[in-house]
């Protein structure tokens, strides 16, 4: 890959735990989909594990890393992603969003949570790329579209946009299942992947009613909230949309899709 400035792709991830690092088949799909990609001037990421309102920007000098699970093998503690910041780019974001009225925020020690360096390792291993993390500063889907819609002229500078999340999230039901696949797994996944096919905009903002076991699927919506951030992001090509990964983790859909 080589360094470019031409209009980057937006990019929702199903993002995994930390586990997903020893997982057979993901690492080498996010490593196969990563290679296909134009390389970015810079990372701007929002996950699911970062909640802060107003809109918060993460450290922009060095990266620390925020081990945000419990009860997991120590190795997982000793990972490392020394990615440079990306403080021109935090610049731009300010730009954006308080010059459209949205207010922002700082919080200069804040690192990169499980939600973004567990993926970032496996498509940019090399930590070369300067990375940004901002916060969800709400769950709900049409503000989360404005803000993408926002975001996206920094696109047109060759930033990859990420929204990273869970296309199902729901640990507590997954007791229950006795280790398969759950049918309200599989139903959201088929119905949300119909949606997305479709470019059913107004069935994904509402999914909590619209889609079959939304509330299974999802009892808080942090993990699908991302998406609304891309679908902003990429609005006027929702058409090129692709499903690039798709399948069950730990009966979970890890669905990933790309704009662009």
């Amino acid at each position: 890959m080589t360094i470019t400035a031409e209009r980057m792709p937006a990019l929702y991830l199903s993002h995994g735990a930390p586990p997903l690092a020893d997982d057979p088949v993901w690492p080498g799909q996010l490593a196969a989909w990563s290679a296909e990609l134009p390389r970015p001037t810079a990372v701007l990421l929002v996950s699911a594990h970062w909640e802060e309102a107003p809109l918060a920007l993460g450290a922009t000098e060095t990266l620390p890393l925020v081990y945000d699970f419990w009860g997991f093998p120590e190795h997982y503690y000793q990972v490392t992603y020394a990615a440079p910041g990306a403080p021109q780019l935090a610049a731009s974001v300010r730009k954006l969003l308080r010059g459209a009225g949205t207010p922002v925020q700082d919080i200069p020690d804040r690192g990169l949570d499980h939600g973004a360096y567990v993926p970032l390792v496996e498509m940019f291993p090399d930590a070369d790329i300067p990375v940004l993390q901002i916060s969800l500063p709400t769950l709900d889907p049409q503000k989360l579209m404005a803000i993408g819609r926002k975001l996206a002229p920094l696109r047109d500078e060759g930033v990859l946009i990420i929204g990273s999340g869970f296309f199902t999230h729901n640990l507590a039901a997954l007791r229950h299942t006795g280790g398969g696949v759950p049918g309200w797994s599989v139903e959201f996944d088929d119905w949300g992947h119909r949606a997305l096919r479709a470019q059913d905009i107004d069935a994904l903002l509402d999914f909590e009613h619209k889609s079959p076991a939304g509330r299974l699927a999802h009892p808080r919506t942090e993990h699908f909230a991302p998406l609304f951030v891309t679908l902003g992001a990429a609005e006027q090509e929702l058409s090129q949309g692709r499903s690039v990964i798709d399948g069950f983790w730990m009966g979970l859909a890890k669905r990933s899709v790309q704009y662009g």
